[in-house]
């Protein structure tokens, strides 16, 4: 029989969402709390980027710095991090069936906040056809590749994609010795800071071809060439002997749909409040499970405030017990709190997507066009509640609201709509 193991919070994936979560958890008195993360080393994605832009603007960080320090900052709180550890399903409202080094085994939480991240849709899920040669990489294999483990992956490669971490994709290519061949991208220009495209065609002498599509993998046994297609039609092989498929990213979300969480059809995350509580009374969700992908710091932003309701529930179901309420440990208030959020066009999404007039975490917004510096306008049963001139974004990239106006959220109201004007 698995043995069972009771934990106070139980917090699934050790990424700086999770690890913040965990850090924050334990200093503040939550009693036991544990961090699960199936990979051998905690840090989550920033581990395998070796190079900066992480931390603060007075204190940059490479990417295993800022997982070094995270998990540091975790373990000094007092939170057990395990590693190795895979929660594989829910064995009860809170509990999770596990499996690591030890064994299987039953965690039973009175709370439990979901930090799983997100991945890159490798070749087969963009229906790329082809042979199966080696040479073929998501980012995140490539780094770990690279960075980690030191293995050589090629001489020439084809980037897929046109983003930043497409960009990131190059540099590591080139740090492994090999040339970068060209950038693939179907869309119709590149989705980075534009001195980085242009220093990276100009100086790096890197082709970027837009409404192209790699059509087809060849070789057999290693990669030999991609054919790709041109939006009128033609076709061309390019020589290489390793693609890195980059972007297109999707969270993390298995776990949360084996729990039955009631997920978002435009993020394709969990569905949250104002505070970040899912549909499953006592499960909280933070990080790029809910909008792949963000920085590094939105996530541990975001870790933070699922530390804060969690403890808040916990002290909540304590009280309710004490008073012999019967209140169930960790559910917290019954979910769907607040007023649905709802866009207009362009932007794509919005996390969270409910609003209370409680809430103070910062909106993260997505558009499907390039804003120049919008005015995002905040309306209720046709009464504007707030405008807000915020920085541009490009397609495919984020904007951040602030949440400044949510006091004058009516919660008994129609759904609160956010456009750009």
């Amino acid at each position: 029989m698995t043995a069972v193991r009771q934990v106070d919070v139980l917090v699934v994936g050790a990424g700086p969402a999770g690890l913040t979560a965990a850090a924050t958890l334990a200093a503040r008195g939550a009693g036991r709390v544990e961090v699960l993360e199936r990979d051998r080393t905690p840090g989550g994605v920033p581990r395998t980027c070796a190079h900066g832009g992480f931390g603060s603007w007075r204190r940059p960080l490479t990417g295993p710095r800022l997982a070094r320090e995270l998990a540091d900052a975790a373990v000094r709180a007092g939170a057990a991090v395990r590693t190795g550890v895979t929660a594989l399903d829910w064995a009860g409202p809170l509990d999770l069936a596990t499996v690591g080094p030890q064994g299987p085994e039953i965690l039973r939480a009175r709370a439990v906040v979901l930090a799983t991240g997100a991945r890159e849709r490798p070749r087969a899920a963009r229906l790329v056809p082809g042979t199966r040669p080696a040479g073929v990489y998501t980012t995140g294999e490539l780094q770990q590749a690279v960075h980690l483990y030191r293995q050589p992956i090629g001489t020439r490669a084809v980037i897929v994609g046109a983003e930043d971490v497409s960009y990131a994709a190059a540099d590591t290519v080139r740090r492994a010795g090999a040339e970068v061949v060209a950038l693939v991208t179907d869309l119709p220009a590149h989705r980075t800071a534009p001195a980085r495209a242009l220093d990276t065609r100009l100086r790096r002498g890197v082709p970027l071809l837009t409404g192209t599509v790699v059509a087809e993998l060849l070789g057999h046994g290693r990669l030999s060439g991609v054919r790709i297609r041109h939006h009128d039609g033609r076709t061309a092989v390019l020589p290489c002997d390793t693609v890195v498929f980059t972007g297109d990213f999707v969270p993390e979300h298995e776990l949360a749909r084996l729990g039955g969480l009631t997920l978002d059809p435009r993020t394709r995350g969990p569905a949250v409040d104002g505070a970040l509580r899912t549909s499953r009374p006592g499960v909280f969700a933070a990080g790029n499970l809910l909008h792949a992908v963000e920085r590094a710091a939105t996530a541990a932003r975001e870790g933070a405030l699922a530390a804060a309701a969690v403890t808040a529930a916990l002290a909540a179901a304590g009280a309710g017990a004490a008073a012999g309420s019967g209140a169930a440990a960790g559910s917290g208030a019954a979910w769907p709190e607040g007023v649905p959020l709802i866009l207009d066009p362009p932007l794509r999404w919005i996390t969270p997507s409910r609003v209370t007039p409680a809430d103070t975490l910062p909106y993260t917004l997505r558009t499907a066009s390039r804003l120049t510096r919008p005015l995002l306008e905040i309306t209720q049963d046709d009464r504007v509640l707030h405008r807000e001139r915020v920085r541009g974004a490009a397609a495919g990239r984020s904007l951040t609201l602030t949440a400044r106006w949510t006091h004058r959220v009516d919660a008994k109201g129609g759904p609160v709509r956010v456009a750009a004007r």
